[in-house]
């Protein structure tokens, strides 16, 4: 039972890994004010290009461009879930439930610089590609509570198959008589017989992946430029959870794992990874009277993220010992409550205690116990253990753009972005349970000068995640969305703009449902019901020197 504890503690805290922003699983795409208020800039001229359309900002003037950028993204995650273990929580006997997570990130910085001289413009960018932010579940995640409920039914399970045990060979008559039943571990005052829990739970996340390129683009006629360049990025994480105060009914988990120690059977996370990985970029842009189009392809990027943790677990290695030490007491005063001297009530409370532990069944039923721990031990901690190296690649990137320009003030733009999320290598092959096709994004935006002062903008995104059922989960889950965004430039000087932008997400909900079987013929539906909401505010100025 103690080793489900364990499973959901360590992995939940990576709710917080996935992004904030806009993009594909673990890529950032809003990473200029352009972005924010327009949604599609692959295609357009601007300094903003250096991310979007880097083979295109060779177009430009000549001189010195640079751009400054600051955003503020929220966002809620809620998951409600729907699971008849529930209404066994002692301090919220209710079902459905709601499960929200709160992310936020104040302060994100982004520049983008361009020198062009000639043919050629060279290039550097630094944003965050990747995360951003930190994500808080106060009251943990349903798979911290599913487990916890099913713990609990084991827990009653192991204490029905010691107290069947112990009645068969104390008690005269029994069990031909069950009248004759006397409670041990399955008394309301231990685990009790209904699965009754309660638990206090926390995690949270911290992820950033901060990216710094390097790039050159050329024009190879007035028409056509082609670009190359180099992203580096370095990734910090950090996950931090715990499980405390387990209790089953009314027995605190602790008293049968190391009754001395009161934080024996709290579980405690506290990991930090961080890695290096590069990102080599290819791009191309061709000019046509009022059109433009604009291609680029961004490789793979193989992330290794190394682990600094320091875990905090129990252990189920004394559990026998442990029950035994609990028996012996309770038997040792039954025994004397019967008139036995205490030394001799002493050595048949030994007698018995050994000869329960012996019966056929609990041996069985812990035997299971222990090997499910063994078994799971290193599902539980791989990703976080102490040391290790952890698969997160950043999946290679395709966008396409096309730019019409009807009249001079008027600028139409479409866009398109595949991102190979299924051949990104992630821990345990996760990325495989991901469709093949990957994700899929489509966008258009509209640009129009009101005044030589004034420019307004807006559009919207598509996002379309290859996910399936097997995908899904609480731990690190995104949907499908469809985003809008809206803002101005106001241009100070030909030379200094400013630029402000709002855009809001609509998230899409995905259902799932598993059958979860507690015992033999008994089995109980999990329902999940997973969605996001989210906004971003930004502000920037470009300036050509």
């Amino acid at each position: 039972m103690v080793n489900k504890f364990k499973t959901v503690c360590l992995t939940a805290a990576i709710a917080s890994s996935s992004a904030t922003f806009a993009g594909g699983l673990l890529t950032n795409t809003n990473q200029h004010v352009a972005f924010n208020r327009m949604m599609s800039r692959e295609a357009s001229i601007g300094i903003d290009g250096v991310y979007y359309n880097p083979a295109g900002v060779v177009f430009m003037g000549e001189g010195n461009h640079l751009a400054i950028n600051w955003q503020l993204a929220y966002q809620t995650r809620t998951i409600k879930n729907d699971y008849k273990l529930f209404t066994n929580n002692v301090n919220n006997p209710t079902t459905p439930r709601d499960f929200k997570g709160k992310a936020f990130a104040p302060v994100i910085p982004s520049f983008q610089y361009a020198y062009n001289k000639g043919r050629w413009s060279l290039q550097g960018n630094f944003a965050l590609t990747g995360g951003g932010g930190k994500c808080t579940f106060d009251n943990g995640l349903g798979s911290f509570e599913k487990i916890v409920g099913e713990t609990a039914m084991g827990a009653i399970g192991l204490a029905k198959a010691i107290d069947h045990a112990a009645n068969t060979i104390l008690v005269p008559g029994y069990p031909q008589d069950p009248t004759k039943f006397k409670p041990m571990f399955t008394s309301d005052k231990a685990f009790g017989s209904k699965g009754a829990y309660s638990f206090n739970s926390y995690m949270h996340g911290r992820q950033y992946y901060f990216g710094l390129s390097a790039g050159a683009a050329y024009k190879v006629n007035d028409n056509f430029s082609v670009y190359a360049g180099l992203r580096g990025i370095y990734a910090t994480c950090n996950y931090y959870g715990y499980v405390e105060d387990i209790k089953v009914g009314n027995m605190p988990l602790y008293q049968v794992l190391d009754p001395s120690k009161e934080n024996s059977a709290n579980i405690e996370l506290s990991c930090d990874q961080s890695g290096i990985g590069f990102t080599p970029m290819l791009a191309v842009d061709y000019k046509t009277g009022r059109w433009n189009f604009s291609a680029k392809y961004e490789f793979k990027t193989r992330m290794r993220l190394k682990n600094k943790s320091v875990n905090k677990l129990p252990s189920i290695g004394n559990l026998d010992d442990n029950l035994k030490n609990q028996m012996n007491k309770l038997f040792t005063g039954t025994f004397m409550a019967a008139g036995m001297p205490q030394e001799q009530a002493m050595i048949k409370a030994e007698q018995a205690s050994q000869a329960v532990l012996s019966d056929q069944n609990v041996v069985a039923t812990t035997a299971g116990l222990k090997q499910q721990f063994d078994s799971k031990i290193n599902e539980a901690l791989g990703e976080y253990a102490d040391g290790k190296k952890i698969a997160g690649d950043i999946p290679s990137l395709l966008t396409v753009g096309v730019g019409y320009s009807p009249i001079d003030e008027l600028h139409i733009n479409v866009g398109f972005h595949w991102f190979d999320d299924y051949n990104a290598t992630s821990y345990n092959n996760r990325n495989k349970l991901l469709k093949k096709r990957g994700t899929l994004e489509f966008n258009a935006g509209v640009e129009y000068d009101v005044t030589k002062k004034i420019t307004v903008s807006t559009g919207w995104q598509n996002t379309n995640y290859g996910l399936t059922d097997k995908y899904m989960d609480d731990k690190s889950f995104v949907v499908g969305s469809n985003s809008v965004g809206l803002g101005g430039v106001y241009h100070i000087t030909k030379k200094l703009d400013f630029s402000v932008a709002y855009f809001h997400t609509f998230y899409n909900h995905v259902k799932t449902s598993e059958e979860v079987t507690l015992a033999p013929g008994k089995t109980v539906t999990y329902n999940s019901d997973y969605t996001r909401n989210n906004n971003a505010f930004a502000a920037g100025v470009n300036i050509t020197f």
